[in-house]
């Protein structure tokens, strides 16, 4: 068996190679044809042809001979306890897999449950299809129980391309399968992300259907370089020095980050969800920006002053950016996205060059025009922000940067785990302090940012790799929703850190510095793990710093799922400043006014 980083390798590798060119099969139907089957059947088997090796989701009457089938398929069927939390995890587990994954949602609140993760999904740039029920049309109109139709729910946003889908459908006869499959097939193979839902009418699951053993090819290859934008591009970066923002996008482009980097001597700065493209011990690896990032970027733009910075990947939104005007470089922009709307977007008054592209693809072309070596690279390394070990001393509660140096210690220097961060003051000390050498040690969605996400996306990333995974949440994240249950059904090798301050700590910390009441933002210490044994997984309390080497051990060395309850000490703020500033510069805050001035 594949160790995980060699996984990870190999996944990496098959997706850059399958941007080139890849083969789908898509099947036919017609005269020549095997027995029939029922159509969800025939879904189910084409699903996992195109990829799919697991489903997570929540049964119910609309979806039982759907469920029934992916039983009976070779598709790996994960039954959860929330339509939402599938969802994240169906996420999470494509980005640890890099396999396309499927949720499953019954009629009415079942597929109304899924759209939070599947727009979770979407943001991030998954690739996740929604398989839901639907009322049938003789019964539409007629009140039936969780009725799903145009007379209960919004089409436009459930069954059409739009924000949440890049393909939506309400298929409505049997012949529509092939053309669907082919859709499919097309999001699957090309390059960033493909979220789609397929909704069956309970009428239509049980339709026979012929298939036939022949197939449609479909060879899909990302967009090309232009040789003479990359020529262009690569004359101004020459002229003078330029840094490299890194993004989640440039992910899989990581060993080409490093190399245009160490040829040409320029810095790299990364935003929260490119930590690791460039190891964060590199000579020219600045820091990163956004939330919880570093002012070793502000320094970095002010005393160096680069004439132009070449964006990869990223969208440049506030939560990698703040829209910054101090990180603006004086020459502009050259932003490098396959998404040909994203380049300006986020700085609209800055000047830049918008390259539609696979950055791999840019990055090996531009490659070519710096030499082998460069004098560039034996730049001095500015200053860079370093977290400053502080010793256990068994201060109670425990100081939430003493449990990051733990989990640097015990989890990222010492293991090879996914480490996944969530919402809220978690990903603000995860992306601050923690430390990575490899982009496939890390996971946040700053995008979307909704809580729950890692708390049950950290489920599917251990059940989609078999290895461990750790989650750094909040306790309010835990409590809306964590699939412990899931996870002790499935014995995955899940483990979650809780930072347990008995409230809603980001919304605590964030009240205090906007100047408003933080009535109502604390809520009863719950003592996760005996919630973590009383569902069948396992658990310890940690309420000294002494202690949190011990119980990191003893989750790691677990062999099912694993909670390590850490009451932290809640008057340590967390490294969200400039995130409260970019809310009080937008309005939010009862003294902008003084703020301004």
């Amino acid at each position: 068996m594949l160790k995980l980083a060699e996984k990870r390798k190999v996944a990496s590798l098959a997706t850059l190679g399958n941007l080139a060119e890849t083969a789908v099969s898509v099947p036919e139907y017609g005269p020549e044809s095997q027995p029939e089957v029922s159509l969800v059947g025939a879904f189910a088997q084409q699903l996992s042809a195109l990829g799919v090796e697991r489903a997570f989701g929540v049964s119910g009457g609309a979806i039982a001979l759907l469920f029934d089938a992916l039983v009976e398929s070779d598709i790996e069927l994960c039954h959860f306890r929330h339509e939402t939390g599938a969802a994240f995890a169906a996420a999470e587990a494509y980005f640890a897999a890099r396999q396309p994954t499927m949720v499953f949602a019954t009629t009415g609140p079942g597929v109304l449950n899924a759209i939070t993760g599947m727009s979770a999904a979407r943001w991030d740039g998954a690739k996740v299809i929604l398989v839901s029920g639907a009322t049938s049309s003789p019964q539409r109109g007629r009140w039936a129980t969780q009725e799903t139709s145009s007379y209960t729910m919004p089409q436009d946003v459930l069954y059409t391309k739009g924000p949440i889908f890049d393909f939506a459908v309400r298929m409505e006869q049997a012949s529509e399968l092939p053309e669907v499959l082919r859709r499919l097939g097309q999001g699957f193979s090309r390059p960033g992300g493909f979220v789609a839902h397929v909704c069956l009418p309970m009428g239509l699951q049980s339709k026979r259907l012929e298939v036939s053993q022949e197939s449609l090819r479909l060879n899909m290859r990302a967009p090309s370089v232009c040789e003479e934008d990359v020529a262009d591009c690569a004359a101004l970066l020459k002229q003078s020095k330029f840094a490299i923002w890194a993004g989640f996008g440039a992910t899989e482009a990581a060993p080409l980050v490093q190399e245009l980097a160490e040829r040409s001597g320029a810095k790299v700065l990364c935003s929260p969800r490119g930590k690791g493209i460039v190891p964060e011990n590199h000579p020219l690896y600045v820091g990163v920006t956004g939330l919880g990032g570093h002012d070793s970027v502000t320094d970095y733009v002010t005393h160096e002053q680069p004439e132009r910075t070449l964006v990869l990947g990223s969208k440049l939104g506030e939560a990698t950016s703040f829209w910054d005007q101090d990180l603006v470089p004086r020459g502009g922009f050259i932003h490098v996205d396959i998404d040909p709307e994203v380049p300006g977007t986020a700085y609209p008054e800055s000047p830049t060059i918008g390259i539609q592209a696979e950055i791999s693809h840019f990055l090996t072309a531009l490659i070519k025009h710096f030499p082998e070596k460069s004098a560039r690279a034996s730049f001095p390394v500015i200053r860079r922000d370093e977290p400053v070990p502080l010793p256990a001393q068994g201060h109670r509660p425990v100081r939430p940067r003493v449990l990051m140096n733990a989990l640097q210690r015990r989890v990222v220097n010492a293991t090879d785990a996914l480490v996944l961060a969530e919402c809220g003051n978690s990903f603000a000390w995860c992306n601050h302090y923690l430390r990575f050498s490899s982009p496939a040690r890390y996971r946040v969605s700053t995008l979307f940012g909704s809580m729950g996400h890692t708390a049950t996306g950290v489920v599917g990333a251990a059940l989609a790799t078999g290895e461990k995974a750790v989650a750094v949440v909040g306790d309010g994240s835990m409590l809306m929703n964590s699939e412990l249950s899931t996870a002790a059904q499935y014995q995955a090798p899940a483990v979650w850190v809780v930072l347990n301050d008995a409230g809603y700590g980001m919304c605590r910390d964030g009240h205090g510095a906007l100047g408003l009441s933080s009535a109502g933002v604390d809520f009863p210490q719950v003592d996760f793990a005996q919630m973590a044994r009383a569902v069948g997984a396992d658990g310890v309390t940690v309420d000294s710093e002494e202690q949190l080497d011990d119980a990191l051990n003893q989750a790691m060395e677990a062999s099912g799922p694993f909670v390590v309850d850490v009451r932290i000490d809640a008057s340590e703020p967390s490294p969200l400043l400039k995130r409260f500033e970019s809310l009080i510069k937008q309005g939010n805050s009862k003294n902008v006014a003084g703020w301004e001035a």
